[in-house]
């Protein structure tokens, strides 16, 4: 047969588009032409191929070969279809059997002795070919990976010379089997092992069950890192789907293969980074620290020394929960759902209002620094609370409820939010908000006066709305009462106020 087709993906943002490998034997002087639209990296696999197909002792093609990688308009690059187009030559020249190809999808690098390295991006790929009802064949160091998609049959091979001995018949592949990995749970680190700060353990525990966005404002030392690393604990764990989306952004963004479900994101850039480290970008796009932080929490630590353009990106991911970079080319859209708590100094020097230390900033300076946040980002973070400076005591005993039971609390109040609205509160939208957080005329134009008085936007009064709703059903209450909306709005005073 002198036309082959092979089935593989590419790889475009967090989608694994389908590409089809056609591979053409005609009659003519021996040449070798790859069309497609493919980039330096696919080009240069027609000498990856050439070799290893030579040194598996294949006999390669002396024809004229037309290799197409459809769609045509599809940028194609990496070597993930190197043992798609070995496949579809030794097909096409009649080495191997074209009809054991019609139900497989392939993804592999070749090297030029045969052997099969491991590519980027497998787990949206074994999530697509799962969808087309196709088994997928990859490179042995990616075959857990592959395994997370329930449902889906995964051949491994660590070399050319194994998949040809399984599609010719003579030594089949078994289909691999994954190790039975538990989802992951909590992340290690109590909070009980935080020192005091009462408030701040209670702002923890309204965040993570409503999954509202945290600052943390308060001089050095006081412990605003230590409580943001607990919040993780405080989450119950990934869902089967929640677990599937953080894996298949870390899949196309990392540098080794997924060995197993990867725990729940806590993402810490330097506040030297960059927007496209924050967002995402490049030539060829990949995720940022916000996608990374997708169904998890991302900390901002000392706020206002990031650059402001950079914090500005953050403002439609926090209400949309996606991230769309735009090429000319394209628009690619990833996920970033992620729970912002961010930290700061309430001055330069950082001791503004503590009772140890003294401020040497003149007002100017601390308005200044504060100038370096705009307000349309903080009203997008829910809670600002300041962080007290708690007695130094060494090798002190536990306080407080610890992490276990805190997450009981927030597990009891997250399942009431999704069998009511199905999302978290945070999540609301103004119809939501509207139907799920009602209040009385009274309460209404108390909240409004106070609003009013502590010049908040309509946009900060519906986030209080959303606290409010949240400390109701921590509290088990059907409806908002003026107690939630009293505590709520203490949460918005010490931003204004720093």
């Amino acid at each position: 047969m002198s036309l082959a087709i092979v089935y593989s993906r590419a790889q475009l943002g967090i989608d694994a588009p389908a590409v089809s490998v056609e591979a053409h034997l005609a009659n003519g002087l021996p040449s070798l032409t790859l069309v497609g639209l493919p980039e330096t990296a696919v080009r240069e696999s027609k000498d990856r191929v050439r070799s290893a197909i030579q040194s598996c002792g294949f006999e390669f093609p002396s024809r004229r070969i037309t290799l197409n990688l459809a769609p045509a308009d599809l940028p194609k690059d990496g070597g993930r279809f190197d043992l798609a187009i070995a496949l579809g030559l030794l097909a096409a020249s009649g080495q191997l059997p074209a009809a054991s190809l019609e139900n497989l999808e392939c993804l592999g690098e070749l090297a030029l002795s045969g052997a099969l390295r491991p590519v980027r991006g497998v787990l949206p790929a074994a999530l697509a070919a799962r969808g087309a009802g196709r088994a997928l064949l990859v490179p042995r160091a990616n075959a857990e990976e592959a395994c997370l998609v329930s449902g889906l049959t995964v051949y491994a091979a660590e070399h050319l010379l194994e998949v040809a001995a399984h599609l010719a018949g003579h030594t089949p592949l078994a289909p691999w089997q994954a190790h039975d990995l538990p989802l992951p749970t909590a992340s290690p680190g109590d909070i009980a092992e935080v020192q005091g700060q009462l408030a701040a353990k209670r702002a923890l525990l309204v965040a993570a069950a409503g999954r509202h966005n945290l600052l943390l404002s308060g001089a050095p030392g006081t412990g605003k890192t230590l409580l943001a690393s607990r919040l993780p604990g405080l989450l119950p764990p990934l869902s089967e789907t929640e677990a599937l989306e953080v894996a298949a952004i870390q899949s196309i963004a990392g540098s080794a293969p997924l060995v197993g479900w990867p725990p729940r994101p806590f993402r810490q850039p330097h506040h030297s980074a960059s927007g496209p480290a924050l967002v995402g970008g490049g030539s060829r796009p990949r995720p940022g620290e916000i996608s990374l932080a997708h169904h998890g929490v991302l900390f901002l630590d000392e706020l206002p020394e990031f650059d402001r353009k950079v914090l500005e990106v953050l403002r439609e991911p926090l209400e949309s929960g996606e991230i769309v970079i735009a090429r000319a080319q394209d628009k690619l859209r990833f996920p970033a759902r992620f729970q912002l708590v961010a930290a700061m100094n309430p001055c330069p020097c950082g001791y503004l209002g503590d009772a140890e230390q003294r401020c040497r900033c003149t007002p100017e300076q601390v308005q200044r620094y504060r100038s370096r946040l705009s307000g349309p980002l903080l009203d997008r973070i829910d809670l600002h609370l300041h962080v007290r400076r708690e007695p130094t005591r060494l090798h002190a005993a536990s306080e407080g409820p610890d992490s276990a039971a805190l997450a009981q609390q927030v597990a009891a109040a997250q399942q009431l939010q999704q069998a009511r609205q199905g999302c978290a509160n945070a999540h609301l939208d103004l119809p939501g908000l509207r139907q799920h957080c009602p209040l009385g005329e009274a309460d209404r134009l108390w909240l409004e006066s106070a609003g009013e008085r502590l010049r908040l936007s309509l946009r900060a009064l519906h986030r209080v709305l959303k606290v409010a709703r949240t400390l109701a059903d921590l509290a088990g209450i059907a409806d908002i009462q003026r107690a939630q909306l009293a505590e709520a709005l203490q949460y918005r005073a010490p931003g204004e106020s720093g």
